[in-house]
Protein backbone atom coordinates (compact mmCIF):
# COMPACT_ATOMS: atom_id res chain seq x y z
CA UNK A 1 0.00 0.00 0.00
CA UNK A 2 1.27 3.30 -1.23
CA UNK A 3 0.03 5.52 2.02
CA UNK A 4 -0.51 8.86 -0.01
CA UNK A 5 -3.55 10.62 -1.51
CA UNK A 6 -5.36 13.35 -2.77
CA UNK A 7 -8.29 14.39 -1.87
CA UNK A 8 -9.90 17.45 -4.09
CA UNK A 9 -12.91 19.65 -2.80
CA UNK A 10 -11.14 18.74 0.44
CA UNK A 11 -11.63 21.82 2.96
CA UNK A 12 -15.13 21.02 3.55
CA UNK A 13 -18.10 18.86 4.22
CA UNK A 14 -17.50 15.64 2.21
CA UNK A 15 -13.94 16.29 1.61
CA UNK A 16 -12.71 17.29 4.64
CA UNK A 17 -14.42 14.19 6.36
CA UNK A 18 -12.57 12.04 4.30
CA UNK A 19 -9.39 13.62 4.29
CA UNK A 20 -9.54 13.60 8.09
CA UNK A 21 -10.67 10.03 7.86
CA UNK A 22 -7.33 8.89 5.56
CA UNK A 23 -5.15 10.63 7.70
CA UNK A 24 -6.62 8.93 11.46
CA UNK A 25 -5.33 5.74 8.56
CA UNK A 26 -1.88 7.17 8.56
CA UNK A 27 -2.29 8.34 5.00
CA UNK A 28 0.09 11.36 3.94
CA UNK A 29 -2.53 14.25 1.91
CA UNK A 30 -2.60 16.47 -0.21
CA UNK A 31 -5.35 18.69 0.46
CA UNK A 32 -6.68 20.23 -2.85
CA UNK A 33 -8.98 23.69 -2.59
CA UNK A 34 -9.51 26.33 -5.15
CA UNK A 35 -10.19 29.57 -3.56
CA UNK A 36 -10.30 28.61 0.45
CA UNK A 37 -6.47 29.23 1.41
CA UNK A 38 -7.61 29.63 4.67
CA UNK A 39 -10.31 26.86 5.62
CA UNK A 40 -7.33 24.45 3.10
CA UNK A 41 -4.73 26.21 6.13
CA UNK A 42 -7.35 24.54 8.82
CA UNK A 43 -7.61 21.10 7.77
CA UNK A 44 -3.82 20.72 6.81
CA UNK A 45 -3.10 21.28 10.57
CA UNK A 46 -5.92 18.98 11.46
CA UNK A 47 -4.28 16.17 9.62
CA UNK A 48 -0.49 16.83 10.76
CA UNK A 49 -2.13 16.90 14.54
CA UNK A 50 -3.06 13.34 13.55
CA UNK A 51 0.72 12.34 12.93
CA UNK A 52 0.85 12.86 8.98
CA UNK A 53 2.53 14.27 6.83
CA UNK A 54 -0.04 17.50 4.89
CA UNK A 55 0.55 19.99 2.09
CA UNK A 56 -2.39 22.33 0.83
CA UNK A 57 -2.47 22.77 -3.28
CA UNK A 58 -4.75 25.28 -5.17
CA UNK A 59 -5.95 24.51 -8.64
CA UNK A 60 -8.95 25.23 -11.00
CA UNK A 61 -9.84 22.01 -11.77
CA UNK A 62 -12.01 22.80 -14.92
CA UNK A 63 -8.72 23.62 -16.23
CA UNK A 64 -7.11 20.68 -17.54
CA UNK A 65 -3.18 21.79 -17.04
CA UNK A 66 -3.75 23.32 -13.39
CA UNK A 67 -5.59 19.30 -12.69
CA UNK A 68 -1.87 18.27 -14.47
CA UNK A 69 0.09 20.47 -12.03
CA UNK A 70 -1.92 19.28 -9.10
CA UNK A 71 -1.83 15.61 -9.45
CA UNK A 72 2.46 16.05 -10.24
CA UNK A 73 2.49 18.44 -7.24
CA UNK A 74 1.12 16.26 -4.63
CA UNK A 75 2.93 13.27 -5.88
CA UNK A 76 6.33 15.04 -5.95
CA UNK A 77 5.57 16.83 -2.42
CA UNK A 78 4.48 12.91 -0.61
CA UNK A 79 6.90 10.73 -2.73
CA UNK A 80 3.83 9.48 -4.89
CA UNK A 81 0.25 8.90 -4.83
CA UNK A 82 -1.66 6.11 -3.99
CA UNK A 83 -4.50 7.06 -4.15
CA UNK A 84 -6.77 9.49 -5.32
CA UNK A 85 -10.41 10.69 -4.43
CA UNK A 86 -12.11 12.99 -6.68
CA UNK A 87 -14.55 14.81 -4.64
CA UNK A 88 -15.05 18.41 -5.93
CA UNK A 89 -18.02 19.39 -8.10
CA UNK A 90 -20.76 22.02 -7.62
CA UNK A 91 -24.31 21.52 -7.83
CA UNK A 92 -27.26 23.24 -9.49
CA UNK A 93 -30.68 22.67 -9.24
CA UNK A 94 -32.69 24.69 -11.80
CA UNK A 95 -35.86 23.45 -14.02
CA UNK A 96 -34.85 22.31 -17.00
CA UNK A 97 -36.39 25.37 -18.95
CA UNK A 98 -34.69 27.72 -17.20
CA UNK A 99 -30.95 26.05 -17.34
CA UNK A 100 -28.14 28.30 -19.10
CA UNK A 101 -25.17 26.89 -21.51
CA UNK A 102 -23.31 28.75 -18.63
CA UNK A 103 -24.61 26.09 -15.85
CA UNK A 104 -24.49 23.04 -18.21
CA UNK A 105 -21.35 23.90 -18.43
CA UNK A 106 -20.25 24.11 -15.20
CA UNK A 107 -21.66 20.92 -13.81
CA UNK A 108 -19.86 19.15 -16.59
CA UNK A 109 -16.72 20.69 -16.15
CA UNK A 110 -16.43 20.82 -12.74
CA UNK A 111 -18.01 17.24 -11.77
CA UNK A 112 -16.97 15.00 -15.30
CA UNK A 113 -14.16 16.88 -16.74
CA UNK A 114 -12.38 17.37 -13.39
CA UNK A 115 -12.46 14.08 -12.39
CA UNK A 116 -11.27 12.62 -16.05
CA UNK A 117 -8.26 15.14 -15.50
CA UNK A 118 -7.23 14.15 -12.73
CA UNK A 119 -7.70 10.57 -13.63
CA UNK A 120 -5.55 11.21 -16.40
CA UNK A 121 -2.99 12.79 -14.78
CA UNK A 122 -2.77 10.18 -11.64
CA UNK A 123 -2.73 6.81 -14.06
CA UNK A 124 0.91 7.02 -15.45
CA UNK A 125 2.08 7.72 -11.75
CA UNK A 126 0.05 4.70 -10.22
CA UNK A 127 1.01 2.28 -13.45
CA UNK A 128 4.80 3.08 -12.62
CA UNK A 129 4.37 1.85 -8.97
CA UNK A 130 1.80 -1.20 -9.48
CA UNK A 131 -0.37 0.31 -6.88
CA UNK A 132 -3.17 2.95 -7.04
CA UNK A 133 -6.88 3.42 -5.48
CA UNK A 134 -9.56 5.70 -7.20
CA UNK A 135 -12.50 6.53 -5.67
CA UNK A 136 -14.56 9.19 -7.20
CA UNK A 137 -17.82 10.51 -5.86
CA UNK A 138 -20.99 10.09 -7.77
CA UNK A 139 -24.87 10.80 -6.69
CA UNK A 140 -27.30 8.10 -5.08
CA UNK A 141 -29.53 6.83 -8.53
CA UNK A 142 -27.42 7.92 -11.07
CA UNK A 143 -27.33 4.62 -12.68
CA UNK A 144 -31.13 4.06 -13.05
CA UNK A 145 -30.93 6.62 -16.04
CA UNK A 146 -34.36 8.07 -14.75
CA UNK A 147 -35.65 11.49 -16.09
CA UNK A 148 -34.27 14.38 -13.86
CA UNK A 149 -34.83 17.70 -15.29
CA UNK A 150 -34.27 19.68 -11.70
CA UNK A 151 -30.25 18.24 -11.82
CA UNK A 152 -30.35 17.31 -15.35
CA UNK A 153 -26.46 18.71 -15.76
CA UNK A 154 -25.29 17.41 -12.27
CA UNK A 155 -27.10 13.62 -13.47
CA UNK A 156 -25.73 13.48 -16.44
CA UNK A 157 -22.19 14.17 -14.95
CA UNK A 158 -22.48 12.18 -12.04
CA UNK A 159 -23.59 9.16 -14.82
CA UNK A 160 -20.76 9.84 -16.30
CA UNK A 161 -18.39 9.43 -13.61
CA UNK A 162 -19.62 5.70 -13.04
CA UNK A 163 -18.97 5.18 -16.77
CA UNK A 164 -15.58 6.36 -16.62
CA UNK A 165 -14.87 4.33 -13.32
CA UNK A 166 -15.66 1.64 -14.40
CA UNK A 167 -13.71 1.71 -17.47
CA UNK A 168 -10.68 2.89 -15.30
CA UNK A 169 -11.13 -0.17 -13.11
CA UNK A 170 -11.48 -2.72 -16.28
CA UNK A 171 -8.38 -1.29 -18.23
CA UNK A 172 -6.13 -0.74 -15.36
CA UNK A 173 -6.76 -4.20 -12.99
CA UNK A 174 -3.60 -5.35 -14.57
CA UNK A 175 -1.48 -2.27 -13.24
CA UNK A 176 -2.54 -3.09 -9.72
CA UNK A 177 -5.31 -0.29 -9.69
CA UNK A 178 -9.20 0.07 -8.59
CA UNK A 179 -11.58 2.22 -8.93
CA UNK A 180 -14.62 2.44 -7.22
CA UNK A 181 -17.54 4.93 -5.93
CA UNK A 182 -19.18 6.33 -3.63
CA UNK A 183 -22.37 7.57 -4.47
CA UNK A 184 -23.96 9.93 -1.21
CA UNK A 185 -27.32 10.55 -1.09
CA UNK A 186 -28.97 12.49 1.37
CA UNK A 187 -25.79 13.78 3.73
CA UNK A 188 -26.26 16.02 7.04
CA UNK A 189 -24.51 19.04 4.77
CA UNK A 190 -26.19 18.33 1.48
CA UNK A 191 -27.93 21.38 0.01
CA UNK A 192 -31.98 19.98 0.61
CA UNK A 193 -32.93 17.20 2.86
CA UNK A 194 -35.98 15.76 1.59
CA UNK A 195 -36.08 13.26 4.43
CA UNK A 196 -39.42 12.18 3.88
CA UNK A 197 -38.09 10.38 0.19
CA UNK A 198 -35.01 8.28 2.44
CA UNK A 199 -36.71 4.96 3.52
CA UNK A 200 -34.58 4.72 6.46
CA UNK A 201 -35.60 8.31 7.76
CA UNK A 202 -32.76 9.93 8.57
CA UNK A 203 -29.56 12.03 7.01
CA UNK A 204 -26.20 9.82 6.09
CA UNK A 205 -23.43 11.31 8.57
CA UNK A 206 -20.15 12.21 6.93
CA UNK A 207 -18.31 9.61 8.95
CA UNK A 208 -20.29 7.11 7.45
CA UNK A 209 -19.70 8.40 4.15
CA UNK A 210 -15.93 8.52 4.66
CA UNK A 211 -16.09 4.99 6.18
CA UNK A 212 -17.20 3.71 2.89
CA UNK A 213 -14.36 5.84 0.93
CA UNK A 214 -11.82 4.10 2.89
CA UNK A 215 -13.75 0.51 2.37
CA UNK A 216 -13.00 0.84 -1.12
CA UNK A 217 -9.09 2.43 -0.29
CA UNK A 218 -8.81 -0.92 2.03
CA UNK A 219 -9.66 -3.40 -0.53
CA UNK A 220 -7.35 -5.08 -3.24
CA UNK A 221 -10.06 -6.81 -5.02
CA UNK A 222 -13.67 -4.56 -5.54
CA UNK A 223 -13.15 -2.61 -8.35
CA UNK A 224 -15.62 -1.28 -11.09
CA UNK A 225 -18.45 -1.08 -8.26
CA UNK A 226 -20.92 1.57 -6.73
CA UNK A 227 -21.61 1.67 -3.29
CA UNK A 228 -24.36 4.19 -2.13
CA UNK A 229 -24.76 5.93 1.22
CA UNK A 230 -27.92 6.50 1.06
CA UNK A 231 -30.38 4.96 3.20
CA UNK A 232 -32.35 3.67 0.24
CA UNK A 233 -33.32 7.45 -1.49
CA UNK A 234 -33.80 6.83 -5.05
CA UNK A 235 -34.10 2.86 -5.11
Amino acid sequence: MVKTVLVTGAVKGIGRAIALKLAREGFDIAIHYRASSDEAQAVKLECEALGVKAVRLSADLRDSSEAQTLVSSAAAQLGGLGVLVNNVGNYVRKPLADLTVIDWREMLDSNLNAAFYTCHAALPIMRSQGYGRIVNLGFAGAQNLIARPNILPYAIAKTGIILLTKAIAQSEAAHGITANVVAPGVIENSVSKPLELIPIGRLGTLEELSDAVWGFVNSSYQTGQLLEVAGGFNL
